[in-house]
């Protein structure tokens, strides 16, 4: 059992945000074990991908009907959307195309600007491996969700929500829920001009802004300290 559970560990995932949501590659291994290893990232980190798009690269993998409808049910039972699968291997991209999905992401400029997304799915303006920027306000029922970092010039409104791997900082006022270290980081910090989010959450940790706020508002940053979310001033230069 132990064997089985290293050989499941050890086939690598790599998470990057792209216009059209997250692409999902799977390291190469066993494909009964690389389903299982994703079953556990999405059980690990629900947060983060429930709601969510994903396209998912196979590499080489020869994966019949069958095999493409089992990782597609998967993922929909842990509220996500596959719409793309990518591989190398023509008999795979036949499969997917037959099932309904889309098996290339296109040139670079087509990824930029992407397919029409359903409502509520926001841009990125600048994608990188490692952070993104939005230059305007999430409104109620937008979502942005990024492995890396997010930076946003602009407000997050209520019924917005803001889902981070690693750090957020906006330059504007949070009031909608806001989750920093979404794929377990709780070093994550969340830096705001005006900190009074619905909720906020750093990791596993969770909390809401106090009904009492300061008649002005600070900018603040929140990060975890001795197990739970503490938010200070925000030190200017």
């Amino acid at each position: 059992m132990m064997r089985e559970q290293d050989a499941v560990s050890s086939i690598r995932i790599a998470i990057k945000g792209i216009r059209q949501g997250l692409l999902v590659t799977l390291g190469e291994g066993d494909w009964r074990l690389a389903l299982d290893r994703l079953e556990a990232h999405l059980d690990e980190n629900p947060a983060f991908f429930r709601g969510g798009r994903l396209a998912l690269d196979v590499g080489q993998r020869a994966l019949t009907h069958d095999q493409i409808e089992d990782v597609r049910s998967m993922v929909a039972r842990h509220q996500v959307e596959m719409w793309a699968l990518l591989s190398t291997s023509p008999a795979t991209r036949t499969a997917a195309r037959e099932t309904g999905l889309v098996i290339d992401l296109g040139s670079r400029r087509e990824q930029e600007r992407g397919p029409a997304r359903p409502p509520g799915q926001e841009d990125a303006k600048e994608p990188c491996s490692d952070a993104v920027v939005i230059r305007r306000t999430l409104r109620s029922g937008q979502t942005l969700r990024h492995p890396g970092h997010i930076v946003i010039i602009g407000d997050v409104n209520p019924g917005a929500e803001v889902v981070a791997g690693g750090d957020i900082v906006v330059w504007g006022r949070v009031r909608g829920l806001i989750h920093a270290g979404a794929l377990g980081d709780e070093d994550a910090v969340i830096c705001a001009l005006e900190l009074s989010p619905t909720q906020l959450r750093i990791g596993s940790h969770i909390t809401r802004s106090p009904e009492e706020r300061p008649r002005e508002p600070i900018p603040e940053t929140a990060s975890v300290r001795n197990g739970q979310i503490v938010a200070v001033p925000w030190p200017g230069e």
